[in-house]
């Protein structure tokens, strides 16, 4: 899995007044917790942009003082008026310790129900989990070959060895609707079935007789 290297440094000053030195020399302010021990830390906000501004999945290596420190990003605080990052928190991964990510989706397959002529409607990008650091990967694979018209794939159809999926079982994840060429279609006055055309047949027939008799 990709990680992304943070150099900063553990912060000796807190406050506001501390906070707003050192955002205005281009520092990022953030925190460190699930560890042995919560650490607060600052790096240069240049040095967050690969891991925020991106849909992957993937680890951070935090450098602070001479330590390492493994982490999956939690939570991002922007400026509502410049839209800036102003605060950053990871989740330390501790070895036998369980933690709860949100990884995204990667769909597979060419569903059958698009090979007819249906519409593939994504519901989801992602589940969120809980699992070991171990299991941790940068996507979960949902194969949709076999999703057919008007079918959905639910979350309780994703089979996930090692990770407890927290979505809601019965939450489509991906649906194949109908596509407006196709509505238009069945709804058409000669879209009649089969069925129906034939068993119409006799009774024109039927019909008819009383008038040829007349003759």
């Amino acid at each position: 899995m990709k990680t992304i290297t943070i150099a900063g440094q553990l912060r000796t000053g807190h406050g506001k007044q501390a906070t707003r030195q050192l955002r205005s020399e281009g520092n990022v302010p953030g925190v460190i917790y699930g560890g042995a021990k919560e650490l607060s830390f600052s790096a240069p906000a240049t040095a967050f942009k690969t891991l925020v501004y991106t849909a992957e999945f993937q680890l951070a290596d935090v450098q602070l003082d001479g330590n390492s420190y493994k982490c999956i990003l939690k939570d991002l605080q922007f400026d509502k008026v410049t839209d800036q990052l102003i605060h950053v928190d990871f989740m330390e991964l501790v070895e036998d310790k369980k933690v709860i990510a949100t990884i995204p989706i990667k769909f597979t397959g060419s569903p059958a129900g698009v090979k007819a002529g249906g519409k593939l409607i994504m519901k989801i990008k992602s589940l969120k989990v809980k699992t070991y650091p171990k299991y941790l990967q940068e996507n979960i694979k949902v194969d949709l070959t076999d999703l057919e018209l008007n079918g959905n794939v639910r979350v309780e159809d994703v089979k996930l060895e090692n990770y407890e999926v927290l979505n809601s079982p019965r939450i489509p994840i991906a649906s194949i609707v109908l596509t407006r060429e196709l509505k238009q279609e069945e709804s058409a006055p000669g879209a009649a079935k089969p069925a129906a055309a034939a068993a119409a047949k006799p009774a024109a027939a039927a019909a008819a007789k009383p008038a040829a008799a007349k003759k």
